[in-house]
C-alpha cells in the first residue's frame, strides 16, 4: 500500500501535467487563431461599419486572404450615426508595410454559411504605411440577409410570372384567344394543309417546266440568251480595251488626256491672271471701285425707273400719258385716208402748176 508521501507526490505530478497541458493547449489555440504568434508585436487599427454582419470577437483579419491578426472588440459608438459599429483589430507589425492608409476593409463571409471575417484590400492603395491607432477605410458588402431579401423579391416576381403564364396556358388550352382558336379549331389545320398541298403542286409544276416560272427554270432559251449577251458584253469590253469605237478611243487615246491637261493648265493660268488682277476679268475681280460704281449705277437706274413709274418728267409722260397714243392712232388713221384718196384720184394731189412771172 502506497504511503501518504507517495500519494502527495503523485497528485503533484498530475497537477503539473494538467497545468502544462492546459498552457500548451492555450498557446496552440492562440497560434491557430491569431496566425501572428504570441510573442510578435502588434498594432491596433480601427474600422467602422453600418452593420456587424455576424462578425465576432476573435474573428480573423486577413490581407489578400492571408491571416495577419484578429478582431479584439466590437462595440457601438454614438458619434457615428451612419457607421456606428466600431471594430478594433490587432494586426501583426510583420505585415504593416502592406497595409496602407487608403486600404479598404470589408466584412466578408467564408462561403454561404461560413464565419465572418475582416478582409483588407491593398491592391489599389497608394498612400503611405498605416500607423498604430489609425482608421481604415471601410466598405459594406451585401450580407446574407440582403441576398435573401433580394432572392425573395426575385422569387415573388417569378411566382407572379409563373401564375400569369399558367393563366395564359389555361386560356390557350380552353380555346380562348387567337392562339387558342388556332390550336383548338381544326379549320386552321385544314387550311394550312390545303395551302401546303397547293405549294407542293406549284413546286411540282415548276419542276416539270409548267407555267412562266417553270419555263424560266427549265427552258434553256433564257440561259442561251444570257450566255449570248455575256459573250457580246465580253467582246465589247475587249474592243474597249483594244481602243476600238468611241468609248475605246475615249479611254485609250492619249490625246483626250493631253487636251484635258492643257485645258486645266490654261484654266489654272487664267485663274492666276484673275487672282493677279491681269486682264478684264482680273481687273473686275480685283478693282475695289468697280463694285461701288456698279452699285451706284444700279441705284441711279432704280431711281430713274421710279421716276418713270411715278409720271414725273417728259419721258415718264411719254410712257404714261394716253394722249400720245390717241394722237398717234389718229395720225395713222388720217395717213391711211390720205393714201387711199391719192390712189383714187392721183391727179388731184400730184398736179404740178408752173407759173411764169
Amino acid at each position: 500500500m502506497p504511503s501518504q508521501q507517495q500519494l502527495k507526490w503523485s497528485e503533484l505530478r498530475v497537477g503539473v501535467t494538467v497545468i502544462v497541458a492546459v498552457a500548451t493547449l492555450m498557446v496552440l489555440i492562440f497560434l491557430m487563431g491569431g496566425a501572428a504568434g504570441i510573442f510578435s508585436s502588434k498594432i491596433t487599427l480601427y474600422a467602422y461599419f453600418d452593420n456587424a454582419e455576424g462578425l465576432k470577437v476573435g474573428a480573423p483579419v486577413r490581407l489578400q486572404g492571408v491571416d495577419i491578426g484578429n478582431v479584439r472588440t466590437i462595440r457601438i459608438v454614438p458619434d457615428r450615426p451612419s457607421a456606428p459599429v466600431q471594430v478594433t483589430m490587432r494586426v501583426s507589425t510583420k505585415y504593416q508595410f502592406m497595409v496602407r492608409k487608403d486600404s479598404k476593409a470589408t466584412i466578408e463571409t467564408a462561403g454561404v454559411l461560413g464565419e465572418s471575417f475582416i478582409d483588407i484590400d491593398s491592391r489599389a492603395a497608394t498612400k503611405g504605411q498605416i500607423q498604430n491607432g489609425e482608421e481604415l477605410l471601410s466598405f459594406s458588402t451585401p450580407g446574407l440577409d440582403d441576398v435573401v431579401r433580394s432572392g425573395q423579391t426575385t422569387l415573388a416576381n417569378l411566382d407572379i410570372l409563373v401564375k400569369r403564364l399558367d393563366r395564359i396556358v389555361s386560356s390557350i388550352e380552353s380555346g380562348e384567344g387567337t392562339l387558342g382558336e388556332f390550336i383548338k379549331d381544326p379549320s386552321f389545320f385544314n387550311k394550312a394543309n390545303d395551302i401546303l398541298g397547293q405549294i407542293q403542286k406549284l413546286v411540282g409544276d415548276v419542276s416539270n417546266g409548267k407555267g412562266s416560272i417553270g419555263k424560266l427554270l427549265a427552258d434553256d432559251t433564257l440561259y442561251n440568251k444570257l450566255n449570248s449577251d455575256v459573250d457580246k458584253l465580253s467582246h465589247m469590253v475587249d474592243d474597249i480595251q483594244a481602243g476600238k469605237g468611241s468609248l475605246g478611243k475615249f479611254i485609250k487615246d492619249d490625246a483626250l488626256y493631253n487636251n484635258a491637261n492643257q485645258t486645266l493648265a490654261k484654266s489654272n493660268k487664267l485663274m492666276d491672271d484673275v487672282n493677279a488682277g491681269r486682264g478684264t476679268f482680273g481687273m473686275l475681280a480685283k478693282d475695289e471701285k468697280f463694285p461701288k460704281k456698279l452699285n451706284d449705277t444700279i441705284d441711279r437706274l432704280n431711281a430713274t425707273l421710279q421716276k418713270l413709274e411715278s409720271g414725273n418728267g417728259s419721258a415718264s409722260k411719254f410712257l404714261n400719258d394716253p394722249s400720245l397714243y390717241n394722237n398717234t392712232d389718229q395720225m395713222l388713221v388720217e395717213t391711211r385716208g390720205l393714201i387711199k384718196a391719192i390712189r383714187e384720184d392721183p391727179k388731184k394731189y400730184l398736179t404740178i402748176h408752173f407759173r411764169i412771172f
